[in-house]
């Protein structure tokens, strides 16, 4: 399997992660897991049907798809026909290029756009991430996002913030918090920081390289004990912290 990840134009860095490229190959064939991060994307399927959402969906050649905030894993299938190509959004800016309802709608799930918003399969054929970039710096609406103070501290406190101290440092009530999480982003505020802290805790996994114990790591991220972070890398991977 091939995978690459671009940098978008530094003017759509506000609201882009990255652009990213997977194609299969025949000697690694088979389902491949993706965590949840806390984000939307964009998928164009450039290959033969891949089927996705723990095998509950197949997408089509040439169809673009938009993939919706997860708060579990989700598997796909990659096979030596494999042609994925894709835009992983920064939370809470799929409001910024697109129209559409609530963003609790797609948690979780992989929705087909229609072809007017839909990517051109010939133009990413001759220059997808030039083609990306232009496609966004024509199609955005604002720059304006409702949310980015609050991820900001969210993020500065690798997820440990609680909601009511969210609230109070923004200036707001934790019902409108609420609202609005689940309008632009799709999860709840304690649902996404759950989820950044999730990442913290799995990076210092993996960088580890058993230098440190998962007790250590436990309490650095935040959590009861070992059996605390345990349980949660087991919900959002489905293995076993000495598995990653």
């Amino acid at each position: 399997m091939e995978y690459k990840k671009v940098n978008p134009y530094k003017e759509l860095a506000p609201f882009i992660h990255f652009y990213w490229e997977l194609k299969g190959n025949e000697f690694k064939k088979g389902w491949e897991r993706v965590f949840p991060d806390g984000c939307a994307g964009i998928i164009l399927n450039l290959g033969n049907k891949c089927l996705t959402d723990n095998g509950c969906l197949s997408m089509d050649s040439g169809k673009t798809y938009v993939v919706g905030a997860m708060n579990a894993f989700k598997d796909s299938f990659i096979d030596n026909d494999t042609h994925l190509i894709g835009v992983c959004l920064k939370p809470a800016t799929f409001a910024n290029f697109y129209t559409y309802a609530s963003q609790n709608e797609l948690t979780n799930n992989t929705v087909e756009l229609e072809k007017p918003i839909s990517f051109s399969v010939d133009k990413t054929y001759e220059n997808p991430f030039g083609y990306f970039d232009r496609f966004y710096s024509e199609k955005i609406k604002t720059k304006t996002n409702q949310l980015h103070a609050v991820i900001d501290d969210i993020h500065s406190s690798k997820g440990t913030i609680s909601v009511s101290d969210l609230a109070k440092r923004n200036f707001t009530t934790i019902r409108q918090l609420e609202r609005n999480f689940k309008k632009f982003i799709g999860l709840s505020p304690k649902e996404y920081s759950n989820i950044i802290r999730f990442q913290y805790a799995l990076s210092l996994i993996r960088e580890s390289k058993q230098n440190r114990s998962l007790l250590d790591i436990a309490f650095e991220c935040g959590y009861y004990d070992h059996s605390h972070l345990s349980l949660e890398i087991k919900r959002n991977t489905g293995i076993l912290p000495s598995l990653l």
